[in-house]
């Protein structure tokens, strides 16, 4: 296997309220629970939505052969984890494909899910789900 891309991020307490990107992008964080967080600082939560929404929307364009329009919205809740201690995620992402039924949408959902990084990374989670639902732009 080649290696097609790599990055690195960095956060650190000597720095708070930012992260950093290899290439230099810095992006302002908060965190939610925080009652004094910064309202236009990103958050986890947001990153991983995006990063799956963007992907996962990527490899259905990938799968329909740029035929369709597809849209992808990812719901992320960050909540009290089911053991007891501490907090876990619960995602959702949702698929739709335009001019496309539920049945053929689900198709192109299970091909995408199959192939999308980001997909392939969280699928075991037992806190991770995917839908498909009828075409709507996000």
């Amino acid at each position: 296997m080649s290696e097609k891309y790599r990055t690195a991020a960095s956060n650190s307490t000597s720095e708070p309220g930012v992260s950093r990107v290899e290439d230099g992008m810095t992006v302002r964080v908060s965190s939610p629970l925080n009652p004094d967080r910064d309202l236009d600082a990103t958050n986890p939560e947001q990153l991983l939505a995006l990063a799956w929404a963007t992907c996962l929307n990527s490899t259905a364009q990938a799968v329909t052969v740029r035929r369709h329009r597809t849209a992808v919205r990812v719901e992320v809740a960050l909540r009290d984890a089911s053991e007891g201690s501490g907090y876990e995620f619960r995602v959702d992402a949702y698929l739709s494909v335009e001019g496309a039924s539920l049945e053929e949408t689900e198709r192109v959902l299970e091909q995408a899910h199959a192939r999308c990084p980001v997909s392939r990374l969280l699928r075991s989670a037992t806190t991770v789900a995917v839908h498909g639902e009828p075409y709507a732009v996000g």
